[in-house]
């Protein structure tokens, strides 16, 4: 067995059984060793009331997450209520500012920018709610427990960008122009992207970066696409690749390729969902990392739940639990499938 077919493999049974084990944990009731005993199945206990915020709804990924906490949360009796980030931090700074009085049992969050609910989240640690993080940080990790950050469910971003830059990279050849499409400079992740793509950009002296670098588009298509045709105008050459780091700027920019020079260039990305995979298997896009988005926010709706229902304390979290997510190319057309059934939001898994 080759060591690619055995991590995706390790990769799906790990999904596999901690989704079946979350959904059989949820309903056999046991507590911790300091917990009350409040029964965690679905029907026989009270409903819980969560609040939840990602970054913007106008982002697929952003979108799946809502449906996976709804699913999820219908599953585990747990009412959702949504806030949308609109990739604003002051609008979602606003938004969470007016809920903080609320009743909730926990709160999960992910910040358009870092640092920028700090305050509302202290508010919440004040009325003893827990608040868990979702891909993103909300404050710096050594910040998290003062703030009232339980814990932070997250990918490795880093990672996704050094397997999805480094396929790019490897496809063509180690040498040539390539683009570097950016999300929002302020968010950790789009920082860590940056990152692994410029980690593994500098094992190739004979690959440049055009246009200065990481190009920030804030994560807006039309941004995204407007800055991806200007560095197209203005090469007279072929350009040999792109690396996005979400699937929507990708597919928003692939056809301004269409009878240019750069017509063949590789292009790859981070994110992994539906769009994303169904890009893949057509060839437009070359790869995508799968950025697990039901993954994270149905890990942090039931860490969140077994908190509450077991009664337990925040030194018995973890402050940190990175959620895998493989590298998707038409290569591996077994991976490919797998992903689109999990990332299907009839099950939401992946």
């Amino acid at each position: 067995m080759s060591h690619e077919t055995s991590t995706r493999r390790a990769f799906l049974e790990r999904l596999g059984l901690g989704t079946v084990a979350a959904t059989s944990l949820a309903g056999c009731g046991q507590p911790n060793a300091g917990g009350s005993g409040d029964s965690g199945t679905a029907g026989g206990s009270r409903p819980l009331r969560a609040c939840f915020s990602n970054a913007g709804l106008q982002s697929t990924w952003c979108a799946l997450g809502k449906t996976t906490a709804e699913l999820w949360g219908k599953l585990l009796n747990v009412e959702i209520e949504w806030v949308d980030g609109e990739f604003d931090p002051e609008k979602q700074r606003n938004k969470i500012d007016l809920v903080t009085t609320r009743d909730w049992d926990f709160c999960a969050f992910q910040a358009v920018q870092i640092d920028s609910l700090a305050e509302p989240v202290k508010r919440l640690k004040e009325r003893g709610i827990p608040v868990i993080s979702m891909d993103t940080l909300l404050v710096a990790m050594d910040q998290m427990r003062d703030t009232g950050v339980w814990c932070e469910v997250t990918p490795d971003h880093v990672n996704m960008a050094e397997m999805s830059g480094g396929y790019l990279l490897e496809k063509i050849g180690g040498k040539g122009k390539v683009i570097h499409i950016g999300g929002l400079s302020s968010h950790s992740g789009a920082i860590g992207r940056r990152d692994g793509f410029e980690k593994v950009a500098a094992k190739y002296p004979d690959v440049e970066v055009i246009g200065g670098g990481v190009r920030w588009c804030d994560w807006k298509k039309q941004k995204a696409r407007d800055t991806f045709e200007a560095l197209l105008q203005q090469e007279k050459e072929p350009i040999a690749g792109a690396f996005f780091h979400s699937d929507d700027m990708a597919l928003a920019c692939t056809p301004a390729l269409d009878g240019t020079i750069h017509k063949d260039m590789v292009i790859t990305a981070v994110d992994g969902q539906r769009d994303g995979l169904d890009a893949v298997a057509k060839g437009v896009l070359a790869a995508t990392a799968v950025n697990p988005v039901c993954l994270i926010h149905q890990t942090a709706l039931v860490v969140g739940q077994f908190i509450v229902r077991n009664k337990e304390a925040v030194d018995t979290v973890p402050l940190e639990i990175i959620t895998p997510g493989p590298l998707v190319t038409k290569d591996n057309p077994r991976a490919l499938e797998a992903m689109l059934y999990l990332a299907d939001p009839a099950h939401c898994m992946v």
